[in-house]
């Protein structure tokens, strides 16, 4: 018994807007009921105490921890500016 029909395979083409022949709907029926099958052989295993996770790998947060740092003067970020005003970086305006 095929797990997914050739009508279901036309349709998910056509909503991922995918051109595809008979032909082509046929073959795809084919390798996605494979693709089914293959997968529901998990639901055959015995999970009791498995804990769910996103990911295979234990993955903790690998970003540095956010400190404040010293950093260079305003006068330094300014100097090789363009234009400025009042310490601040002077852009041309966008708005109306």
């Amino acid at each position: 018994m095929s797990r997914i029909s050739k009508e279901e395979v036309k349709h998910v083409a056509n909503l991922a807007r995918l051109a595809i022949t008979e032909e082509e709907a046929t073959t795809f029926t084919k390798q996605l009921d494979d693709i089914i099958t293959y997968a529901e052989q998990l639901n055959e295993l015995d999970t009791t105490g498995v804990e769910p996770t996103t990911h295979v790998l234990d993955l903790k947060n690998v970003m540095r921890k956010d400190e404040p740092k010293k950093w260079i003067s305003q006068d330094d970020a300014l100097k090789n500016a363009p234009d400025k005003q009042d310490g601040q970086f002077k852009v041309p305006s966008v708005l109306e």
